[in-house]
């Protein structure tokens, strides 16, 4: 049997009977014991590997709760606009039309006109440099994308094309395609643009792997199309597939799940079943996130794409397969919609039919009359801490006072909810102490932006943010004594740092980065 041991190191186990320990061995994959370092040096005989680890901290790994993994790994191959200038992202995109051979698409993701001093742009200002190429590229929310006419062209979208149901093809003061795209109207142009094959699916996973195990995520709860699935399975026929995978279904996908069996938390050690991923609404950027009251300044109340009798309906289906629910939420009356369905469904007992809990994705804004719903009807609420301060000048602008409410994870913690937080990547960065810094501060990321904490009431501690990347999205997915903590049979996934996150001022989190990860007790990632 092969074993390991970890000594000199202060360990954080996450374990409320032993908190803190010196050392670890770990044997097979998984910890043999932990404790100080004379007893577990005891352990040890001529063929163990002892590593002395001069002082480091080592915490369980940490899980990403919320990413879109395969869209992550192609928003790492393809034109970064995420820039702070509309002039910025278009030389970007200019200079990738460049290096690409004509004809051929140019796809690019991340660009905010909220924050763009020029504000939003148009197909016209692509066409002025890639006449011969489809350009298309995605807005940082995943909610609108912004094409180029030769795009438009190809997808079939013309002046007198209908707005598709769900979603709108913008025009101007003069009835003009704009190219900029809303909702279900950039499924329009994601149709035509030709399908990633199985090999660059799974460059694309590689790539957003290696990025996510140098931060010390080991875990990640995925809601992708369905194709991701089959990619993932062939890396892990091939073993490649280092991180842990809980692979959310898409609803179109619901049947296929059905007849194939499946149902939330089956799989093995690396892959396994998640829940079903609805969209309730849309986002708060393009205005589309679905609300109780109008937008400041306008008379719009976003998008609702479903009712709580639609959760219902689809609930009745779902649950008693044993396939738990998670629903994309924004707004507070698409937040508001999903908890009277889920409250339907205990009611009649079927939430309860599934091995995983049922999720709120997001909940960026909620009514307070709905948060202590959240916990009497078990809820989890998935939220994603760096949309706070990135989001901040946006629903200052569109929701006011109302913002109080928005991002409230003390409020939702402290009416008993389990939270569980991720990064909701590409839309943000997966970096986790981004996140933990968010959570903690509700500040801005960048020091020249001199602004005080946003709504602090709303702020964490330092602990209770760990806890909702380590210990509770493991609870979520049903892993609670197997990963997420450190003990005596529970699998040796770990991170470690130079220095004490504990002991860190939250104003430093932003900072901080693993010295290394491991994953089934052998080290995958370490910083030279």
């Amino acid at each position: 049997m092969n074993t390991r041991i970890l000594t000199n190191c202060k360990v954080y186990t996450f374990n409320p009977r032993q908190p803190i320990v010196e050392a670890l061995a770990i044997q097979d994959g998984r910890i043999l014991a932990a404790g100080s370092r004379a007893d577990i040096a005891a352990l040890s005989d001529s063929s163990t590997i002892i590593e002395d680890l001069g002082g480091q901290v080592i915490l369980p790994a940490l899980t990403d709760a919320h990413i879109h993994l395969l869209e992550y790994g192609f928003s790492l191959m393809r034109v970064n606009c995420e820039t702070i200038t509309r002039a910025e992202c278009l030389q970007r995109v200019r200079e990738r039309v460049s290096q690409t051979q004509s004809g051929q698409w140019v796809l690019g993701h991340g660009w905010n006109h909220n924050i763009w001093p020029e504000s939003s742009g148009d197909k016209a200002m692509l066409d002025a440099f890639s006449p011969e190429h489809p350009v298309y590229l995605t807005h940082k929310s995943l909610h609108s994308g912004w094409a180029n006419s030769a795009a438009l062209q190809l997808a079939g979208i013309h002046q007198d094309s209908p707005d598709p149901q769900g979603g709108v093809f913008q025009r101007d003061q003069n009835g003009q395609l704009t190219g900029i795209l809303l909702e279900s109207a950039m499924r329009v142009v994601e149709s035509v643009i030709p399908h990633p094959d199985q090999p660059t699916r799974i460059e694309a996973l590689s790539q957003a792997q290696q990025s996510l195990l140098a931060y010390g995520i080991t875990s990640v709860h995925d809601f992708d199309p369905w194709d991701a699935y089959t990619a993932l399975a062939a890396m892990q026929n091939s073993r490649q597939l280092t991180l842990r995978v809980i692979k959310g279904i898409p609803l179109p996908n619901l049947d296929e799940a059905i007849a194939a069996g499946l149902k939330s938390g089956q799989g093995s050690s690396h892959l396994r079943i998640g829940w079903l991923k609805l969209f309730a609404d849309g986002a708060l950027g393009p205005q589309t996130a679905a609300m109780l009251a109008p937008y400041q300044g306008s008379t719009s109340t976003g998008m609702l794409f479903i009712e709580g009798e639609d959760i219902v309906k689809v609930g009745r289906k779902a649950l008693p397969h044993g396939i738990s629910l998670a629903v994309h939420a924004i707004g507070d009356r698409a937040n508001h919609e999903i908890i009277n369905g889920y409250a339907q469904l205990d009611e009649m007992g079927l939430l309860k039919e599934a091995a995983l809990p049922a999720r709120i994705e997001h909940v960026q804004l909620i009514d307070p009359q709905d948060i202590p719903r959240l916990a009497a009807h078990g809820i989890t609420a998935s939220m994603q801490p760096i949309h706070a301060i990135s989001d901040r000048h946006m629903a200052d602008r569109y929701w006011g006072e109302r913002s109080q409410y928005a991002y409230a994870w003390q409020s939702v913690a402290a009416g008993g909810s389990q939270l569980i937080f991720g990064s909701d990547a590409p839309v943000e960065s997966p970096n986790p102490y981004w996140g933990i810094f968010a959570a903690a501060t509700r500040k801005p990321l960048n020091p020249q932006e001199k602004l005080d904490s946003w709504y602090p009431q709303q702020c964490l501690p330092i602990a209770d943010a760990l806890a909702a990347y380590i210990t509770q999205p493991q609870a979520a997915a049903g892993q609670a004594d197997q990963l997420g903590l450190i003990q005596r049979g529970a699998i040796a996934d770990l991170v470690s740092f130079t220095t004490d996150p504990f002991a860190t001022p939250a104003e430093n989190f932003a900072k901080i980065l693993p010295q290394a990860t491991m994953v089934d007790g052998e080290w995958v990632f370490t910083r030279t």
